[in-house]
């Protein structure tokens, strides 16, 4: 009867360790996705200070003309006022984890102008996010054109 109740016990642990680890797992990702909102709304808005501070500091982007971009000259990019972008909408996007590591697909539709050149791109993204100290930050980008 002891071990059936200290079965029991181990069991009930386990139980609990695993609905607690899916409950962060939610709020992680719930995160990580406000973070990819916040991230099209600082593109939308010309906004440095706040791609700032979702980018670490080694940030590597790979951009849908091919083209690799630090940190620094991704945001010196976001400063380009010739460059307005009136609408970006991320769908079908997937968020899996990996302990302090999280991966984001999506497809994207961007509808902007370029030095007064209006324009639709399509696509699908990849970005790699990492817990830094409590604090989830984007490390890698890379970005895919796709057809309507």
């Amino acid at each position: 009867m002891h071990r059936k109740l200290l079965l029991l016990f181990f069991l009930a642990l386990l139980v609990a360790a695993a609905a607690q680890d899916k409950g962060t797992n939610s709020a992680d990702k719930s995160m990580v996705l406000a973070l990819e909102n916040a991230w099209n709304q600082a593109e939308l808005h010309h906004d440095a200070g706040a791609a700032d501070a979702i980018l670490e500091e080694t940030f590597i982007s790979v951009d849908h003309h091919g083209h690799l971009q630090t940190k620094a000259r991704y945001i010196a990019d976001l400063k380009d006022t010739s460059f307005h972008p009136e609408q970006i909408s991320n769908t079908d996007t997937s968020i899996y984890l990996y302990g302090n590591t999280a991966i984001v697909t999506s497809a994207y539709r961007t509808k902007e102008t370029d030095n007064g050149k209006p324009f639709v791109h399509h696509g699908r993204f990849t970005d790699t996010w990492v817990n830094l100290n409590g604090k989830w930050k984007c490390v890698a980008n890379q970005e895919t054109l796709t057809s309507p």
